[in-house]
């Protein structure tokens, strides 16, 4: 997979959909706070992008916890990261749907419940990724144990 495995892959794919997701998010704040039709205009492609590769992070997520091995503190912060994940999609695809279809009949409370769902989106978003940045970073899940095991041999040796 042009040198990738499931857990690099996911690593890879899983930063351009919380940018675009968020970004979502603050150019709907803007065009509520401005009026401008730009703003909204933008927060719904980028949405839209957003949400699609949100399925690509999801995907390769769900394939990359079935190839790196892993102990029970590794499962279960990577259960919640991965139910996390799943609700996170629920919310922008739901709220992606839901633009797509009514986009251009969206009254004005409509559009404040969307907003109100893409901020509850991005609280949830900023959660997963939390659990996502715990497993790598106080786990090292996905660090083959080798390569592990030289890592921690080589600072050892008075390396800074």
């Amino acid at each position: 997979m042009l040198g990738y495995d499931w857990p690099r892959l996911h690593a890879a794919l899983n930063d351009l959909p919380i940018a675009l997701l968020l970004g979502a998010v603050l150019f709907d704040v803007l065009a509520l706070a401005t009026r401008r039709e730009s703003f909204r205009v933008v927060s719904f492609w980028i949405l839209v992008l957003g949400a699609v590769g949100g399925v690509a992070a999801v995907v390769s997520g769900l394939q990359a916890e079935e190839h790196i091995s892993h102990g029970d503190a590794v499962h279960r912060v990577m259960e919640t990261h991965e139910t996390l994940g799943l609700v996170t999609l629920g919310i922008f695809g739901l709220l992606t749907l839901w633009r797509i279809v009514r986009e251009r009949r969206m009254g004005n409370g409509e559009r404040a419940g969307g907003l109100l769902l893409a901020l509850a989106g991005a609280g949830v978003l900023f959660t997963t990724g939390l659990y996502g940045g715990r497993l790598v970073f106080d786990h090292a899940a996905g660090i083959p144990t080798t390569v592990l095991e030289a890592e921690l041999k080589e600072r050892g040796s008075d390396h800074h």
